[in-house]
């Protein structure tokens, strides 16, 4: 079970300091179960865990199956929430090369960007190759993803046909309303659901996920299994629970000016679950002139370029570091007669004892340095892991940004920039 230690936080705040923000935690856990908080519309997200294997899940895994066995290549077009939790979830599990690997599809991402040289490079690999298409959005109008859909759409017509393309085009969008569901109705793509009550970063436990990972060869069964118990577990209205003693501890920490939080792994494959938790805690906290900044980071990789930072820089940072049982199969370091490396006081031990010792100066260095360090401790990577992994965030997230004072489930700001950008290309509408 997923297990958060705060040993290593404490400076010039208590255990007291904590302890009184018992009733703050309690407030805020009540309110998204009470769904009486700011954006209680979109509270889909805490009831879509559960045990039992819905109707929804069975046409996916169908789907998958389909995809599996007619495709080489799987393109998810999406952004946001509809883009990181899909990859985060695949890249975390599978591997950041499981495309190289042959058995199954390959998985590629597009409509995350603007960029001419993604696009080309996109196009190149799906040369020769029979693909499908899974577009992901709420509404079909975000630039980026909109602009993918047009291209893909047209690249599969001229492939296989009219008809023939319509079987590899899977659509995941609103239930009802939208311009990705009138496409859908109006073209004959077979389609999954974004609820209406769930948003985008809060969607990964949706088809928007789902579907990705089960084309991917995960068991989409075993990940809501992870993220049912979790949801079970985390009930409790206490800081025996995990969620609330992690919401507390940052929202501590960030009254005490630690004002940027690392989320730090010694996983090179967390690098997109990386890119999830930072738009999961950015978008839902950075408002109204408050927020903790997320930033992530792969230890020991990013010790030889943030290392000095951490350690010396202005004291007004946090780590939360995630940490996995190691894997069952061992690489052991061998002898060299010659020695020239200097590696042989390491002889007959393990990459894992070598990876542990690096964790343990690391968090003693940083913490005798003035940097607090919250512990996420889980079993080893599997698809059970990351679903409990990814409920655990999203109930913490959802406290914490009550306990800040601010609503967890909107974006007002993103609007901004859409607005600018749709001035500059003339967009009907949007005129200055």
């Amino acid at each position: 079970m997923l297990n958060v230690d705060i040993s290593n936080i404490w400076g010039e705040y208590t255990l007291n300091d904590l302890l009184s923000l018992e009733k703050e935690t309690f407030d805020a856990h009540k309110l998204l179960l009470d769904g009486k908080g700011p954006g209680s519309d979109y509270l889909g997200w805490m009831k879509l865990p559960v045990f039992e294997e819905t109707e929804e899940m069975i046409r996916i895994r169908a789907a998958a199956k389909r995809i599996r066995e007619s495709s080489d290549v799987f393109v998810v077009v999406g952004i946001g929430g509809s883009y990181l939790g899909p990859r985060a979830a695949i890249e975390l599990v599978m591997g950041s090369n499981h495309n190289l690997r042959g058995k199954d599809p390959q998985i590629f991402f597009a409509g995350n960007n603007l960029s001419t040289r993604a696009w080309n490079e996109l196009c190149a690999l799906l040369e020769g190759k029979d693909f499908s298409v899974n577009i992901i959005s709420k509404s079909g109008t975000t630039t980026e993803p909109a602009i993918a859909t047009r291209a893909l759409k047209w690249m599969l017509e001229r492939k296989y046909g009219a008809d023939e393309a319509k079987k590899r085009i899977f659509v995941t969008t609103d239930p009802e309303k939208g311009a990705l569901r009138q496409m859908a109705a109006e073209e004959g793509y077979e389609t999954f659901v974004i609820p209406p009550d769930v948003g985008g970063r809060y969607s990964v436990l949706t088809a928007v996920g789902l579907l990705p990972m089960a084309v991917a060869g995960m068991d989409i069964t075993e990940v809501m299994f992870g993220a049912a118990s979790a949801r079970r577990d985390m009930e409790a209205f206490s800081f025996e629970n995990p969620a609330w003693l992690y919401a507390a501890a940052r929202n501590l920490l960030y009254r005490h000016g630690k004002k940027t939080e690392l989320f730090c792994s010694y996983e090179p494959d967390f690098r997109f679950m990386g890119g999830w938790l930072q738009q999961l805690f950015g978008e839902s906290e950075g408002k109204d002139g408050k927020g903790i900044y997320p930033f992530p980071l792969e230890f020991t990789a990013d010790l030889h370029s943030m290392g000095q930072m951490i350690q010396q820089g202005e004291r007004t940072i946090f780590e939360t570091v995630l940490r996995f049982a190691p894997p069952r199969k061992k690489t052991m370091i061998e002898s060299d007669w010659k020695n020239l490396d200097g590696l042989n006081y390491l002889e007959g031990k393990s990459l894992d004892f070598v990876e542990e010792q690096a964790f343990q100066g690391t968090l003693a260095a940083h913490t005798d340095g003035g940097v607090p360090v919250i512990l996420v401790q889980n079993d080893e990577i599997c698809d059970r892991t990351l679903g409990e992994m990814f409920y655990f965030f999203e109930l913490s997230c959802g406290i914490s940004a009550y306990m800040l004072g601010v609503n967890p489930f909107n974006q007002p700001g993103v609007e901004f920039y859409k607005r600018n950008m749709f001035q500059l290309l003339g967009k009907p509408g949007y005129t200055k």
